[in-house]
Parts: C-alpha cells; sequence; structure tokens
C-alpha cells in the first residue's frame, strides 16, 4: 500500500487513499513506538516547502519518537499552486467535500485504519497556507478533529479570491466578528464538542500580518463560548501565552504572539528539549511551537 520515500527516509508515501479531488500528494511518519489507539496529528506545511522540508525544520518527527505520535504530512503539488501554497480561499479547496479539504480527510481516514488510531484523538496544524488550511479542515470537518494550531494563518474563509487573500494577509478588511462565527457554523453541520484552538504568531510578521492571530482567536471565541479578554495571562519561556477557559475550566483557546519574530514557525533547536533546525520560515526564537502545541493536547504526558 505505501512505500518508502528516498528524500530523509523520514517519511513514508501514502500511495492510495480516496478519489483524491485536490490532487495533493501524502507521507505519514509512524513511530516504532507508536501504541495501538495512539494519536495521529496532520501537519501541513507552508508555502514553497514540502513535507520534508516541514518536518525537519519543525522537529514533529523527533516528538513522535520521543511520544508515540502518528504523523500525516499532505503535500501541496506545483501543478496545483506555482509556490506549493495549499489553495485555502478558492470555493473548491475551502468547502466540506471537495478539492484539499476532502483528499486531506480521505487520507485522515486511511491512516486511522491502516494503524489502529483513536479517532478521538486527531490533530492538525499547519503554517502560513498551511495554517489557513488547518483553520478550513477545522471549520469543514470538526468533528474529525480534538484539536488545532494555527502558525502564521488566517481565519476560515477571511478571502474567496486571491486578491483578497493578498489583502487580508496584510491584516486589512475580512468579515466581521459575527460572519466570522457564522462561517464556521455553516461550513458543516457539526454541533460540537468543538475541536481546541492553538494560534501562534510572529509580532514582527510582514507576510501575514498578525490582525489575523486576533481574528483566529474571535472565530472560535464564540464557538466555544468564551468571549471577553483571557481568562489568564502567562509567561512561557520568556514568551507571553494567552489562555480561555471554558465553564469547566478547560483551556479551549490558547494564543502566542512571538515578539520580533518574522514570518514562520518559531522553534528551539538547542538544549534538552530542543527540536528541529532553523531554515527558511522555521526561526530560532528559544521556543518550540511543535512541543508545546503538542502539550497542549496532552500528546507529551
Amino acid at each position: 500500500m505505501s512505500k518508502s520515500t528516498d528524500s530523509h527516509g523520514r517519511l513514508t508515501i501514502l500511495d492510495e487513499f480516496g478519489t483524491d479531488p485536490g490532487s495533493l500528494q501524502s507521507y505519514t511518519y509512524i513511530p516504532k513506538n507508536f501504541p495501538k489507539n495512539g494519536p495521529l496529528v496532520v501537519v501541513l506545511h507552508g508555502s514553497t516547502q514540502s513535507a520534508e522540508s516541514y518536518d525537519s525544520g519543525s522537529g514533529w518527527s523527533a516528538l513522535a519518537d520521543e511520544c508515540g505520535i502518528a504523523l500525516l504530512f499532505p503535500e501541496q503539488r506545483e501543478t496545483n499552486n506555482s509556490i506549493k501554497s495549499f489553495n485555502w480561499f478558492k470555493f473548491g479547496d475551502s468547502h466540506r467535500g471537495s478539492g484539499e479539504p476532502l483528499s486531506i480527510r480521505q487520507m485522515i481516514r486511511q491512516v486511522v485504519d491502516d494503524h489502529a488510531i483513536d479517532p478521538s484523538r486527531v490533530f492538525v496544524t499547519g503554517m502560513s497556507s498551511g495554517g489557513a488550511m488547518a483553520t478550513v479542515m477545522l471549520a469543514t470537518y470538526p468533528e474529525v478533529f480534538a484539536g488545532g494550531a494555527i502558525i502564521a494563518g488566517l481565519p476560515y474563509r477571511s478571502a474567496v479570491t486571491l486578491m483578497e487573500a493578498l489583502v487580508r494577509m496584510r491584516g486589512y478588511g475580512g468579515p466581521s466578528d459575527s460572519e466570522l462565527d457564522a462561517l464556521v457554523r455553516e461550513a458543516s453541520t457539526f454541533e460540537g464538542p468543538w475541536p481546541t484552538i492553538s494560534v501562534w504568531h510572529g509580532g514582527s510578521d510582514l507576510t501575514v500580518d498578525n490582525a489575523n492571530a486576533d481574528a483566529i482567536v474571535r472565530q472560535w471565541q464564540k464557538i466555544h463560548e468564551v468571549e471577553g479578554p483571557p481568562t489568564r495571562e502567562e509567561e512561557v519561556d520568556g514568551f507571553p501565552r494567552q489562555v480561555w477557559c471554558n465553564a469547566d475550566g478547560r483551556e479551549v483557546i490558547e494564543k502566542f504572539i512571538i515578539g520580533g519574530m518574522a514570518h514562520g514557525t518559531p522553534i528551539m533547536a538547542g538544549g534538552d528539549e530542543g527540536l528541529g533546525e532553523e531554515g527558511k520560515f522555521m526561526l530560532e526564537v528559544g521556543i518550540s511551537s511543535t512541543r508545546h502545541i503538542a502539550n497542549f493536547w496532552g500528546l507529551t504526558r
């Protein structure tokens, strides 16, 4: 059913996973210590990146070895997008039951079946266009995911054309708060419980303005019934973390704005807790978003 890639040898190609209407490629990483009914994390790369480059930069497969996590890496093709961006703003690639979201859903179903994954512990994360596609997946298939993490991304359906997408990336315009909420509710017939949301953004991101991080939080606040200021604010590895807890005291939304960081995924490559390696859009800032996201989801315990 699948065969090894010859790139870095870390990831394995997933050859067959359904009709693949979005014409995507797919790779997996299943660590040797993966337990039956273990969790799955879907990892979506950014523009100009590949599944392999995002994995080596973020350190997800290293953490998978450490914690027994299965990984799925959807990968964009240049034939779909010349800079290998996921097409998060296109109508056919932003709705349930079509295009790239359906391809990713089919991959998830295949991997869950192949590796006896706990379907209640499936998570999705992505950076930049991958972050925007993560918001698409969380909105269109919320029943599939226990949580999602959006790094340098944009809210679901904040743009419907390439021109609008470029304007939204600059931080201008976009749906009202009530529209943001309605867009998620109208994307499926799901009524909850909703995936938890982790939002990460560079404070000096000139590619995707961090106003988008605030908009993502607002999009999910009404859904989780946690409107208003954060329940608490704290410092993690020297950076501010805002947390919104629901009526039961459960953390349902968190937000990190990494001061001084440009466009990319925050990593900490060195030290005992280090993961990944510095590279294009993989930014050494002294905090590992990969480790903290996995911790937020309860995968590192």
